[in-house]
């Protein structure tokens, strides 16, 4: 045949692989309010900017050429914002988005090409796992496991998962290694299905209650974000990626700021803060205060919400904040709070974004509970990713800071380039209401007046925690003003940066799981 025909011949081709899993099917998905493969990733990346491979793929299953277009995976690169990036989606009219062989091995390979070449990967999931009969028998298990080059792949580039409609096994894996991850409500992201379950255990369950949004976000940690629908989720992952570099070996952009109020604002800082160290008040507005244009992007918000983890900018660099958060437990971390931070802590050191710690906490949340959750190797893993990480680190004591959570918080002797603290922290082993029981406990007992005795008792643990003796030895850098602490965080976080105007980390934690 010749050039004419042969190119009719593509035309046909390329057209019935845009069709997907046929006009039905399609029209299905739209009337349930959902987009397809192809309509996601439109809409995920900046107009016209998709340039697919693989579109003309097809199963290697005898008789299932036809059946398979682009064998259920739809691959390619694509830009956000003018940055280029690589994403996968599954696509759900072809087999109900399995996996099969040769979709697996593009969705692999592009993969591999992307951490070479330094773009970010998305997966947009929506698959129920391997495809049978193509990872049956010896031969379809040992083609299509999952490969060392996935298992250990670093965090060279970042890598961003979407539980976007039912996740069973391959998406759940992804969203599993990757170092962010948005869910969208009504789905429901697991490791094998209910009708699996129930066939393999007897055991019968909804999608909600196996892998729903609220089980991930509240309960396993497992994802980051949650979207109300497809287009909220695309807008997060958008956003997310305006704070972090296309790959490992790079800076985080410089977004300058709008804000015309920065310095006005700081004033109020003085009012957020009660003065009486057991009242609560909402840390994120102290956050949203020091920060580039009030704007924050949480990291699990829903997951142990004693402590806040976020992504924001200072002076156009983005950062990490951890911080405290009195609002929930007094600021009381728990078994899951350590491990929000650790891999939060993970996430900034490898990709190079600078830390800050804002304390503000009684201590850990102990008791049986947290004891059989594992608590003491849960904080021990908390205090080796902050040792380990090694992006500038600031850290400064808003209110009150106790026990073993100061050194968790990059207290003194944790690595921090600046340690610092308003003038009204508290720095102790533990509260003083709690100590002076187990230090005064005889006195105050007896005493003609017990309250007399126990508050003057409290007053002179608690001027002893006072910050002046830590800085007077220089175990602090230095005591703030509370309106300083912007233009303070802005100064130091340069200076930690260096002479060569940035901060590259030495990525000693970029092999620790994402997941604790």
């Amino acid at each position: 045949m010749g050039i004419k025909e042969t190119s009719q011949d593509l035309v046909w081709r390329k057209a019935r692989a845009m069709e997907m899993g046929g006009t039905e099917k399609v029209a299905r998905k739209h009337a349930e309010g959902h987009g397809t493969a192809r309509d996601r990733i439109e809409k995920l990346l900046d107009p016209g900017s998709f340039f697919e491979i693989g579109s003309l793929n097809h199963s290697d299953v005898p008789g299932m050429e036809d059946k398979t277009p682009a064998d259920g995976k739809v691959c390619g690169f694509g830009t956000i914002d003018g940055r280029t990036v690589t994403v996968t989606a599954d696509d759900a009219t072809v087999l109900a988005g399995s996996g099969g062989r040769v979709g697996v091995e593009k969705e692999s390979r592009l993969s591999r090409w992307a951490a070479q070449k330094g773009y970010p990967v998305i997966n947009l999931g929506e698959g129920g796992g391997a495809r049978i009969p193509d990872i049956m028998g010896s031969e379809g298990l040992s083609s299509m496991t999952m490969r060392k080059e996935t298992a250990a792949r670093c965090r060279q580039t970042p890598l961003i998962a979407a539980i976007m409609g039912e996740c069973f096994g391959a998406p759940s894996w992804l969203a599993a290694l990757a170092d962010f991850v948005v869910q969208v409500k009504g789905s429901c992201m697991a490791v094998s299905g209910p009708r699996v379950l129930e066939l393999a255990t007897s055991e019968k369950v909804e999608n909600e209650d196996l892998g729903g949004w609220k089980l991930h976000a509240e309960i396993t940690g497992q994802v980051d974000r949650v979207a109300e629908d497809e287009n909220e989720c695309f807008s997060i992952i958008r956003e997310f990626l305006s704070y972090m570099p296309s790959n490992a070996q790079e800076l985080p952009p410089e977004v300058p700021s709008r804000d015309s109020d920065q310095d006005s604002r700081q004033e109020k800082l003085l009012t957020i803060v009660p003065d009486e160290s057991r009242r609560g008040y909402d840390m994120n507005r102290v956050i949203n205060t020091i920060v580039d244009d009030e704007k924050i992007f949480p990291i699990k918000p829903y997951f142990d919400r004693s402590v806040i983890t976020c992504l924001a900018r200072l002076d156009g660099h983005t950062v990490g904040v951890i911080a405290n958060q009195p609002m929930y437990n007094a600021g009381a971390m728990g078994p899951d709070g350590c491990d929000k931070c650790c891999s939060f802590i993970c996430l900034c050191d490898s990709y190079n974004i600078p830390l800050i710690f804002l304390h503000d906490t009684p201590g850990f949340l102990v008791g049986r509970a947290a004891e059989l959750k594992r608590m003491p190797g849960k904080i021990i893993n908390f205090i080796e990713a902050v040792a380990l990480a090694t992006v500038p680190k600031v850290s400064l004591v808003i209110r009150k800071s106790y026990g073993m959570a100061y050194s968790n918080m990059c207290g003194t002797g944790m690595g921090a380039d600046f340690v610092m603290a308003w003038p009204n922290a508290e720095m102790s082993f533990m509260a003083p209401e709690v100590a002076a029981n187990v230090v005064y406990r005889r006195k105050i007992d007896e005493s003609n007046d017990v309250k007399a005795a126990r508050d003057k008792a409290e007053n002179q643990i608690r001027a002893a925690g006072a910050p002046w003796k830590a800085a007077g030895l220089h175990l602090l850098d230095d005591v703030i003003y509370p309106t300083d602490t912007r233009k303070v965080l802005i100064k130091t976080l340069k200076l930690a940066r260096g002479a060569r105007g940035g901060h590259r980390s030495g990525r000693q934690l970029a092999n620790w799981p994402t997941t604790f």
